[in-house]
């Protein structure tokens, strides 16, 4: 007896209660007052379907109803069915004895729906606490009634008919339970959605600082991605209006819209106008022909009720968008260049990944769980395909980066060229002068002084045996500055420009000038004398500082041997002057004498080391270095 009492009783508690699946006729209502948290109401609810689209909520109640779960599509309406009208039909009564409130949710994406109690005239049941996607209903105590509820779905293929009755300090709860059941898809997008953020900054930085267009365009494709991905973690599951908004319409815009930004990207940040013209064709045309379709997708969305139509667009397009991939893969494998291949890597792993999200969501292989949501698959095919642009942006600037080097290499050959034969142009400029100016001291100052010799020696023998010292020292200086400038002259002249001939000049003038003062001159000189040039100013000091040396010799040294030595040393040429004379005393040098430093500033201005000491007279050593022997 007891044991029938009991089943009795809970029985009765699930017939009012908070039982998810009981089975009311049309004369039975739900006690809201025993609802605890929430009801399904889905074999609690008639429904009637208006394929028309346009009828009347008042005309309704009198229509034929059927039971909610008759209509097999109800968890996900039809295309062909979102622009019908739906009504809803069931009984609700407070057996409390206080007003009671309760909260509807008829379902996912309705653009809209009104709730009314059937009665004459029918009236909505509005309150001002009804939040988006919820509406509130109260009754008073002991108050039976009957609920129409309209809705009218949004243009999205997942609008689903899910009605519930929530008890108002549960609605929070409820509200965090359903987003939380897409919690790990909502994190992945954030994720991905920060990962597109830092490429903003990152695109958009390079193009103020480059103004290249192709990190514009791919700023802008990583805006729509951005929004794409973060509106979507942001907003699934929730109630508010614009996500109605979001998933009828503006994701597959900006889905369509990143993909004509990504178009005109890869099209300048491959220069394919220049280098790949008949893919930049096929890029070109495609861009034309998916820019339409958004734009038809958007007449049909706006301006008709024309869902299926608008639902087979969309598809197209998706699919479209895969071919357009895929052809763009196979292109980029034939040219066989690393940046495009780099572009096609990317491009193949948003391909499959794309596919594979969109063959769940045909096929409706789709749950909440992280790895089975075709968002996870679309997400991870964007993130890898800005793995292998970042990866390919890094390939292409190493190679600018080289190229741009090459450049300015070259650039610095051409101009270090052209400076090396301006230089080259002034050096034979100044060497033809100075031929031209030796040329006309040799004819012209040459013949006059051999002139004035002439005369003071035809002057002396005219004179007999008497002596004037005036014509003598015009004779004498004749002679020496006829030496001098025969020397000068010897400098000057481009063609003596080697080391031979300037050992052999002096060679020559040594043995010359020590013919008659009673030293006995003697030069070793090897005899395979490497062929290396000496330009004009170097033979000039090499040789005054041996002809200051020689002359030193001559007043100073009391010497009776003189050998002049020329050595080949390791890296370079050493010519030493070696007296046998009484030496150099250093410590009697006159302290205004300037030979000796004229000597070492000669030297220093030829880039010669000089000594000079005592070794058994005097020796004065003149070292030039000689990078392989290719100057001296």
């Amino acid at each position: 007896m007891y044991l029938k009492r009991l089943t009795l009783l809970l029985i009765l508690y699930l017939s009012i209660g908070g039982a998810e699946a009981q089975t009311i006729s049309d004369t039975a209502a739900t006690d809201i007052s025993g609802v605890m948290d929430s009801l399904n109401l889905i074999r609690s609810v008639r429904l009637f379907i208006d394929s028309t689209g346009a009828m009347n909520a008042a005309e309704a109640p009198g229509r034929s109803f059927i039971p909610l779960e008759e209509f097999k599509q109800y968890r996900r309406i039809l295309p062909k069915m979102i622009t019908c009208s739906y009504f809803l039909k069931f009984n609700l009564v407070n057996r409390s004895v206080s007003p009671c409130s309760i909260y509807l949710f008829p379902g996912a994406l309705f653009d809209g729906f009104d709730i009314y109690k059937i009665k004459q005239p029918l009236e909505p049941e509005l309150h001002a606490d009804s939040v988006a996607g919820y509406r509130k209903l109260t009754l008073s105590a002991g108050e039976w009634a009957t609920i129409l509820v309209y809705l009218r779905p949004a243009k999205n293929p997942y609008a689903a008919i899910q009605p519930r009755l929530i008890a108002p300090r549960y609605l929070q709860t409820y509200k965090f339970m359903t987003i939380s059941s897409r919690m790990g898809i909502k994190i992945y997008g954030f994720v991905i959605s920060g990962v597109l953020l830092m490429m903003i900054m990152f695109m958009g930085a390079n193009y103020f600082l480059s103004k290249k267009k192709e990190f514009l365009f791919n700023t802008l494709y990583s805006v729509c991605m951005f929004f794409l991905i973060f509106l979507n973690a942001l907003l699934t599951r929730t109630t508010v209006s614009f996500f109605n908004f979001f998933m009828s319409y503006f994701d597959f815009f900006l889905l369509v819209l990143g993909t004509l930004f990504y178009i005109s990207f890869a099209r300048k940040f491959l220069d394919a106008s220049v280098r790949y013209k008949s893919l930049n064709g096929f890029l070109k045309k495609s861009q034309v022909f998916i820019f339409l379709l958004l734009a038809l997708y958007t007449v049909l969305n706006f301006f008709t009720n024309r869902f299926v139509l608008q639902s087979m667009l969309e598809n197209i397009t998706k699919f479209l968008i895969l071919v357009i991939g895929v052809f763009f893969i196979i292109l980029a494998l034939r040219e066989r260049n690393k940046l495009l291949n780099y572009l096609a890597a990317g491009n193949a792993a948003l391909v499959l990944f794309s596919s594979v999200s969109l063959g769940m969501i045909w096929w409706g292989k789709e749950t909440s769980f992280l790895f089975s949501s075709s968002l996870f698959y679309y997400y991870t095919g964007i993130a890898i395909e800005l793995m292998f642009f970042l990866l390919g942006l890094t390939y292409k600037n190493r190679s600018e980066l080289i190229e741009r080097i090459k450049e300015q290499e070259t650039m610095k050959l051409v101009a270090g060229k052209k400076e090396f034969e301006t230089q080259i142009a002034v050096m034979t400029a100044q060497q033809d002068e100075r031929n031209r100016i030796s040329a006309d001291m040799h004819d012209d100052l040459g013949a006059g002084m051999t002139t004035i010799r002439l005369y003071s020696e035809l002057a002396r023998n005219k004179l007999g045996g008497q002596t004037i010292p005036e014509i003598d020292k015009i004779s004498s200086s004749a002679n020496e500055l006829l030496t001098k400038m025969n020397a000068i002259i010897w400098s000057m002249t481009s063609s003596n420009d080697t080391l031979g001939n300037l050992i052999a000049y002096i060679r020559s003038y040594a043995l010359e000038y020590f013919e008659n003062s009673g030293i006995d001159c003697h030069t070793s000189i090897p005899e395979n004398l490497p062929n290396i040039q000496v330009i004009g100013s170097i033979r000039r000091n090499v040789f005054l500082v041996v002809k200051e040396a020689l002359n030193n010799i001559v007043k100073h040294a009391g010497a009776t041997r003189v050998e002049i030595i020329l050595n080949q040393v390791q890296g370079g040429l050493t010519l030493l002057i070696q007296d046998n004379g009484k030496g150099i005393n250093f410590n009697e040098l006159r302290p205004f004498s300037n030979g000796l430093n004229n000597m070492k500033k000669r030297m220093s201005d030829a880039g010669c080391d000089f000594t000079i000491e005592n070794n058994n007279g005097t020796l004065i050593t003149i070292h030039r270095q000689v990078e392989g022997l290719s100057f001296f």
